[in-house]
């Protein structure tokens, strides 16, 4: 099968690298310097035949796809399955660009670059038997895959994993900086805080308990943990805040599809 990428940076790139075995892989990128190995460049879309049997993945910034849209829909209406992993660009807005309808929308977040993300996905109406199983194995190198019920729930999707990993590691900063006024210097404080941080995840990943039992098995009754979290669930202080969050992403996600 041939995989015709369209932007090859860091999530683009990761993902061809995970193609490169088992496909031909040609990718659109003028900013790119280099591409992997195994990645041939294409210089002109123009220069392409359309083919329904290729694949079409959008992975450049939103803000770019404008610009690359009419020398796409060609290869488009001719029925190439697009795959899209732009945030905030909805299928309408894909089928409305690329005047096609055979379209899903997927959303990565950044440890996909090491295979260690999730993307969760929703399949157009237009599409064929068989495109949700291709696009899962074309987004399987990233790491997990999952099917959104409805494509109104992408936004709180954006907005929890595609932006969370910057949500841990702004909270192991906070928790750094933190140690760092307790009195630990900050290369301590900071090795410390990013050591407890990847080693919970690792925790979470390797044991299937809930995360409210991980979290009771570090919290002995009166001890340090529980004072600590006393502060972070005071008028439930936390859940509070992790909604504020959500709430905000969702809503920009909403003003980016506009």
């Amino acid at each position: 099968m041939e995989v015709l990428l369209i932007g090859c940076g860091r999530m683009g790139g990761a993902l061809a690298r995970g193609w490169r075995a088992s496909h031909r892989v040609l990718a659109f990128d003028p900013m790119a310097d280099a591409l992997p190995d195994g990645v041939e460049r294409i210089e002109a879309l123009e220069a392409l035949a359309p083919d329904d049997a290729r694949v079409i993945v959008l992975a450049v910034k939103p803000q770019s796809f404008a610009h690359v849209a009419p020398a796409l829909r060609p290869l488009a209406m001719d029925g190439a399955l697009i795959v899209s992993i732009m945030a905030g660009v909805t299928l309408a807005g894909l089928e409305a660009a690329l005047d096609t309808r055979r379209a899903i929308r997927a959303m990565p977040n950044t440890p996909a670059a090491i295979g260690r993300g999730i993307t969760a996905a929703i399949a157009g109406p237009g599409t064929r038997a068989g495109d949700r199983d291709l696009a899962r194995d074309l987004l399987r190198p990233a790491g997990d895959v999952v099917w959104a019920e409805a494509e109104a729930q992408m936004d709180a999707i954006t907005a929890l994993s595609g932006s969370g990993p910057a949500y841990f590691f702004r909270f192991a900063e906070a928790l750094a900086a933190a140690g760092g006024k307790a009195g630990l210097s900050p290369d301590l404080a900071m090795r410390l805080a990013r050591a407890t941080f990847t080693g919970a995840a690792a925790l979470a990943e390797a044991d299937p308990a809930a995360l409210d039992e991980l979290r009771r098995q570090v919290t002995s009754p009166g001890g340090t943990t529980a004072a600590g979290l006393a502060v972070m669930d005071a008028g439930k202080a936390i859940d509070r805040l992790a909604a504020d969050m959500l709430t905000a992403a969702a809503a920009r996600s909403r003003e980016l599809a506009h």
